[in-house]
């Protein structure tokens, strides 16, 4: 079973910047879609960003188009969040996962299993 471990996460202001590393390990990423989400208190985790292993292609939901930017490493089996312009509404626990299913890209959270455990974005006004 694939093990996926988050870093990268901590307590920063309005308008700087972050960037969020998911490792994994112990199972195949290749050909799967791999996603970011996040959760913020009293709310459903949500979409932040998807990307197919094989082609790259990306989804991104709308309020982070522009600001954040997905990518994946294959030597290091690694995706990567880059996250720039952060904003309060920003803050919460941001996980990695990867879909059940190769060869997609999915946006639906109830999509992607197994999850790591998360890293805490704060972000200060």
């Amino acid at each position: 079973q694939v093990q996926l471990v988050e870093s990268g996460g901590g307590l920063v202001q309005a308008g700087d910047s972050l960037r969020l590393s998911c490792a994994a390990s112990g199972g195949s990423i290749r050909n799967y879609g791999m996603g970011w989400f996040r959760q913020a208190p009293g709310k459903e985790r949500e979409l932040v960003a998807v990307i197919n292993w094989t082609d790259g292609h990306t989804i991104y939901a709308d309020s982070m188009k522009g600001r954040f930017t997905i990518s994946r490493d294959n030597d290091k089996n690694t995706v990567y969040l880059q996250m720039n312009s952060l904003e309060p509404e920003d803050t919460g626990i941001y996980y990695c996962a990867r879909d059940v299913i190769s060869g997609r890209l999915s946006p639906h959270t109830y999509d992607y299993f197994p999850w790591g455990q998360g890293t805490q974005v704060t972000v200060s006004p």
